[in-house]
């Protein structure tokens, strides 16, 4: 940008987008996971091919509007493809609520969170990976409830002590009943005790 005073250039003011030093990080541990990394902006296309190159993004989209963001979640899910969409602003609430999986920065708008499944706390982009990693851990443990459930509850179900309706907790065995609703919350703490010997990638 150039100052004047009057006709005469007194000054010159130089602006850029920067990249945060993690992002790139973040992009490779993605790749690194078989993932295809793509970039929706309303930027013009020159930013946007800059920071991407700095940040190693194959497919960039610029100067796009947000319902043009949805429709590119859209075209991705044609093609069969799972698509998680990352955003922060209320330009991502669209593509956000339309993605597989929408994951708003904790730093971001109130509308993108609400439109979103997941919201990271900071705006630390290696959190999706961490995402990914505790999922991929927490879900073993999730699975056991509900077939443990089922065990207890076709055993009732088949004794027919008073149970008018097939697939409910018999009443004529409360004890029973206890017992498993304890037995499921200790799996529950159990499991999210787990966690605590987790440690995202880029912290080790």
């Amino acid at each position: 940008m150039f100052v004047a005073l009057g006709d005469k250039l007194v000054g010159l003011i130089a602006v850029a987008d920067t990249l945060h030093p993690e992002s790139a990080q973040a992009v490779a541990q993605l790749k690194a996971l078989g993932l295809e990394v793509w970039m929706l902006t309303g930027d013009n296309a020159a930013t946007a091919h800059a920071i991407a190159r700095q940040a190693d993004v194959d497919h960039v989209l610029a100067e796009v509007l947000p319902d043009q963001k949805a429709a590119t979640v859209r075209a991705l899910q044609a093609e069969g493809k799972i698509v998680a969409m990352v955003g922060d602003g209320i330009n991502d609430a669209p593509a956000l609520a339309q993605a597989d999986l929408g994951i708003a920065i904790g730093t971001g708008t109130d509308v993108a969170m609400a439109a979103s499944d997941v919201t990271l706390i900071g705006g630390d982009l290696r959190g999706i990976v961490t995402a990914i990693a505790l999922f991929a851990q927490h879900r073993v443990g999730h699975q056991a409830r509900p077939v443990l459930g089922i065990r207890v509850q076709r055993r009732v179900d088949s004794r027919r002590d008073g149970c008018a309706v097939p697939g409910i907790w018999c009443p004529a065995d409360p004890v029973l009943a206890a017992a498993a609703m304890a037995m499921s919350s200790v799996s529950v703490v159990t499991n999210a005790l787990r966690l605590r010997n987790f440690k995202p990638e880029h912290s080790q």
